[in-house]
């Protein structure tokens, strides 16, 4: 149906909206069309997008917006995918009236369809699914050929008062168990060397068949023994136990790192939040990961200006960082999303408030990343190396703590595990040298 036709996909948003974008690619390919790496001259230009924060839809908007002249002049089929196409649906087609299709995460599988010959009608295609769709991916659609995606649940159950993702992705649906190793071991065989576990809250994943958790499936990949690094992203701090710690602590493969967004650092303010725990229970959990992991890297998501968030709540966020020492943050100014019940709180906060402070909590963060990256000058890590890096003569990967590090060396590499000596270093990435 769509033999030959090229088509371009510019992704916006997470690792899950990536991972979604290489299934798309692998659909179109199985039905005859070629992948390109820009638009131009391309028949079918698919957008796949994220609705999390503000910034990200009006992201979208300019680039539909740039689209137009390219319609007019090659005619090609522009879809937007995603969760902007499931939340604003009609909006987009009235907005932008050269857009052809608006298809929402549960709708994927209809692409081929829809881009055919034989179904040419605009239209807006968002309906749910109560049960999970299987969807077909490549190696060769793989942003990286050594480290790979493996969604395993989508949707949330937990309704936090500021997320729009039950409304964009719905209620959590979880990947056979069967499913998820029949891929990991695929992978393995086409040598890839590090697997990345994703899902809007892994912590709540359950086995369909079987009800097996997600430390039960860690288990049944470190059993695969090409693969050497395990991952596993976005946990809900709810819903992340000391079980789950364990379960880290005890696996060899599984990296010594975790993403694990608390929000803020104020009661008032995670109540407000509907985040359902408090700040004493989310440092006692760090408090576990630390025990039993000492080398652990931690990330976090914030988000500053809350409705209703005071200087001192601000303050208590602040010491929170402090306390904890995050690898890493994720920090966005609050913006209400359609739908959540945040949107009809008071957007108390004013904007220049919430910029001084975003302002300083990544300064205070800042200082955190340079003295931790600092402390590991001299350091021999085991880094995988993901290809050529753009500063410089330099090759870039990751070490076990998912730091970027650029690094020299005196050979040539391919991509692949490499040790490496840290030499240098900012706030942002760390600078080494191979140790051939």
């Amino acid at each position: 149906m769509l033999e030959g036709k090229k088509f371009f996909i510019q992704t916006f948003g997470c690792q899950m909206n990536l991972n979604d974008s290489e299934h798309v690619a692998s659909l179109l390919l199985q039905e005859g069309a070629h992948q390109a790496d820009t638009p131009e001259k391309c028949e079918i230009i698919l957008i796949n997008t994220c609705a999390v924060r503000e910034k990200s839809v009006e992201k979208l908007f300019s680039y539909l917006g740039r689209l137009k002249e390219h319609k007019a002049n090659r005619g090609s089929i522009i879809v937007c995918l995603g969760c902007v196409a499931q939340l604003y649906r009609e909006k987009l087609l009235s907005k932008f009236p050269y857009l052809d299709l608006v298809v929402g995460p549960a709708q994927y599988q209809e692409l081929p369809l829809l881009l055919s010959d034989s179904f040419r009608q605009r239209a807006a295609i968002t309906r749910w699914t109560k049960g999970w769709v299987e969807l077909p991916i490549m190696a060769v659609v793989r942003e990286s050929q050594v480290s790979a995606y493996i969604t395993i649940m989508e949707g949330c159950n937990n309704f936090c008062t500021f997320c729009v993702v039950p409304f964009t992705r719905g209620r959590e649906k979880y990947r056979p168990l069967s499913a998820i190793q029949e891929e990991a071991r695929q992978l393995a065989e086409s040598g890839f060397l590090e697997i990345q576990l994703l899902g809007q809250n892994v912590n709540s994943y359950r086995d369909p068949e079987s009800g097996a958790g997600l430390a039960e499936l860690l288990k049944k990949i470190s059993e695969i023994n090409q693969i050497q690094w395990i991952r596993f992203l976005t946990s809900h701090p709810r819903n992340f136990s000391f079980e789950m710690a364990l379960a880290m602590a005890s696996s060899p493969k599984v990296c010594h790192q975790l993403h694990l967004p608390v929000q803020s650092g104020s009661n008032q303010v995670l109540a407000r939040m509907n985040r359902n725990y408090s700040r004493e229970d989310y440092l006692e959990k760090i408090s576990w990961l630390k025990s039993l992991m000492p080398d652990i890297s931690l990330s976090t998501d914030i988000i500053v200006g809350f409705p209703g968030e005071t200087d001192d709540d601000f303050q208590q966020t602040l010491e929170l960082v402090d306390q904890v020492q995050y690898t890493n943050i994720f920090s966005f100014r609050y913006s209400p999303r359609p739908l959540t019940r945040a949107a009809s709180f008071k957007d108390d906060v004013p904007a220049e408030v919430k910029i001084e402070r975003l302002i300083e909590l990544q300064k205070r963060q800042k200082e955190i990343q340079l003295k931790v990256n600092g402390e590991m000058l001299g350091q021999k890590q085991k880094v995988l190396a993901l290809g050529q890096s753009k500063k410089g003569n330099l090759y870039t990967g990751r070490n076990e703590a998912y730091q970027v590090v650029n690094f020299s060396s005196r050979r040539e590499l391919t991509p692949g595990f490499v040790e490496v000596k840290i030499v240098g270093g900012g706030a942002y990435s760390l600078k080494g040298e191979a140790v051939c």
